[in-house]
């Protein structure tokens, strides 16, 4: 009995053992058949390193296709110290060879790393220095591409485009602003070691980088360009503080040309003081607009109907009280009777006082608040100041009489040029924006795309056909004058604002600036100009910055195609000014009867023969007296 009971222990002690045995093998055929290719992964994981290959950054192109922000292939140093044999050797060799001390060199070599990146000294390194540490041929050396980035135009935008450091982040302008979009994703080459560092006989695998998207700007190059010499020529005739510019498209809220100076070479941002790098003035700085700001002031005017500007008139004696304050016009002894059209022209402040009591502070402020001042318009660029505006509380009767001329208020160049393109579009305020698109660099897929914004009807667009032929009659009758093109409708407003430190007025301190509408019937483009503080000037925007604006202009004519615009108000002639004439047709005539039609002019032959076929300028156009003319002459 004992026994037998002996025996079935046994029985079921084997059948457990026989049980376990077919479930282990069963669990190492599923491991060895199912389960490999899983665990191989888990592996090489454990004995894989990676090289990192730093991917590049997207391209940043203007609205044609240029590229403004590239991207330069370099090398940098990285070491696995587990390979290094030699490590005295090659400790002496590198530091020789990127001229740095043995002891620096040797906290890389020695590391307790799997990987070192060699970090400032090893990055970024010239073709001939990388050339050096590559014939070493030392065991655990590695060279690893690295892209850097490169402005191909060094200056040109470089507030808006900002700069990157040293790992390819963006730390400023758009660069830090679509900076997600902008990183690409890192690649390496993956190489397998045991767990003492040494490299296994396993193939490399080589994981490419992927870049980052590209940006496609508003931005037109030309007008670019533009702004960019004019700035410049600024700085040496005048000498200012600073200066700035915007050009925009009124109808859409695309910014086509922006900068300031002073401005700074991304490629080498660290020799910049971080006042210069931070400060990107059209949509930073904040001063006091002077007469630009009337354009505002009058829109509202025509808007409530409190003037007409043709029919309304006004005295100007060439000051007014407000409160026991004298506030003077510009001119000694002011200009008589005006219509309200002509106080436009005149930049004539007590009229625009005048406008500001006939609105009262509750409307006009309303505006101010509608045209989008006291508040950052949102433009896709860090940065951007809001201006100050009185509170409605604080607007006394002085108050309100200087903020209808456009002083004792705070905004910004964006807001101003924003404020007009409102005025000019027919009515609507729009969001302004730099960024086009943002796209695939391998497809040019667009993944994201700007379109305009209206953030609210402001004026009429009666109002704003009135304002369009008011700005036009500034800049042929009025003080932009220099501003003027013949043939092409060119509207504007000079302003000369004082500037202000410590709560008092400067002498002879002054921020120049003029507002221009092209062409003016039908608006293409709003151009500001600001110079603040020139020397060795009139102080008069007339006198400064229209002629500058002027050269702009005719290069946003040409980069935009704008084509002559018929029935523009005629210039009225000042004394330094030639006196033109409309060019005759003398296509098909004969030499003799040319020379007696074009008797006011020069005359340049090309050609053989006794006919006119072509003529240049052609015939209706209008040059000055004493211009050349060329014919080409056939039989």
């Amino acid at each position: 009995m004992f026994f037998k009971k002996i025996d079935e222990r046994i029985k079921i002690i084997f059948i457990i053992i026989l049980i376990l045995f077919i479930l282990i093998i069963g669990r190492v055929f599923y491991i060895q058949v199912f389960d490999y290719k899983k665990l191989s992964e888990y592996a090489k994981d454990l004995w894989s390193r990676d090289l990192p290959i730093e991917a590049n950054r997207g391209l940043i192109l203007d609205r044609n296709g240029v590229v403004l922000a590239d991207n330069l292939t370099t090398t940098s140093l990285v070491l696995i110290p587990s390979q290094i044999k030699e490590k005295e050797k090659t400790t002496k060799e590198l530091s020789k060879i990127l001229n740095v001390t043995y002891d620096d060199m040797k906290e890389h070599v020695y590391k307790n790393t799997s990987i070192e990146r060699v970090h400032p000294e090893g990055r970024r390194l010239s073709y001939d220095t990388a050339e050096k540490i590559s014939n070493l041929k030392i065991d655990g050396v590695y060279l690893v591409k690295e892209a850097k980035r490169y402005y191909p135009y060094g200056n040109l935008l470089s507030h808006s485009l900002g700069y990157v450091g040293i790992d390819n982040q963006g730390l400023s302008g758009l660069e830090l602003e679509y900076d997600k979009y902008l990183t690409g994703k890192q690649g390496a080459i993956k190489y397998f070691s045991d767990a003492k560092g040494n490299k296994l006989n396993l193939s490399d695998i080589y994981v490419e980088p992927t870049s980052g998207m590209n940006i496609n700007l508003t931005i037109d190059i030309n007008i670019q360009k533009s702004i960019e010499r004019e700035l410049d020529n600024i700085i040496d005739m005048f000498k200012p503080d600073n200066a700035l510019a915007i050009a925009i498209d009124p109808n859409t809220g695309e910014i086509l040309g922006m900068g300031a100076r002073p401005d700074y070479d991304p490629n080498n941002y660290k020799k910049y003081s971080q006042e210069v790098l931070s400060r990107n003035l059209p949509i930073w700085s904040s001063y006091e607009p002077g007469s630009t700001f009337k354009i505002v002031t009058m829109a509202t005017a025509v808007e409530e109907k409190v003037v007409d500007l043709d029919k309304d008139t006004f005295y100007d004696t060439g000051s007014t009280k407000v409160d026991g304050s004298k506030l003077r016009c510009w001119k000694a002894g002011g200009h008589g009777h005006q219509t309200f059209m002509q106080v436009l022209q005149n930049s004539c402040n007590p009229g625009f006082v005048k406008i500001g009591q006939l609105l009262g502070k509750e409307r006009l402020f309303s505006y101010l608040n509608k045209f989008g001042f006291g508040e950052k318009t949102g433009i896709d660029l860090n940065g951007e100041g809001q201006g100050i505006i009185f509170p409605l509380n604080k607007v006394g009767n002085v108050e309100l009489a200087t903020t209808a001329f456009g002083q004792g208020v705070s905004v910004t160049p964006i807001q101003q040029v924003n404020a007009v393109s409102a005025v000019v579009n027919g009515g609507t305020l729009l969001k302004p924006y730099i960024v086009k698109s943002i796209s695939e660099s391998e497809t040019n897929n667009i993944i994201k795309q700007t379109t305009k914004t209206s953030i609210r009807k402001v004026v009429s667009k009666e109002t704003s056909l009135i304002m369009r032929r008011a700005l036009e009659s500034v800049v042929a009758l009025g003080g932009g004058k220099s501003a003027y093109i013949e043939g092409y409708r060119i509207g504007g407003k000079t302003g000369t604002a004082q500037k202000v430190e410590n709560g008092k007025y400067l002498v002879g301190n002054y921020i120049m600036s003029f507002m221009a509408v092209v062409p003016s019937n039908n608006p293409k483009a709003v151009l500001y100009l600001a110079i603040d503080n020139p020397k060795n000037t009139a102080l008069l925007s007339s006198y400064t910055t229209t002629p500058i604006a002027r050269r702009i202009l005719l290069d946003i004519i040409e980069a935009l195609n704008i084509e002559k615009q018929p029935g523009g108000i005629e210039k009225e002639l000042e004394w330094t000014d030639k006196e033109l004439k409309v060019v005759p047709n003398v296509i098909n005539k004969n030499v003799t009867e040319a020379k007696k039609l074009l008797k006011e002019f020069k005359i340049e032959y090309s050609g053989k023969g006794n006919i006119i076929k072509e003529q240049t300028p052609t015939s209706g156009e209008k040059i000055e007296v004493g211009g050349t003319i060329k014919l080409l002459l056939g039989d």
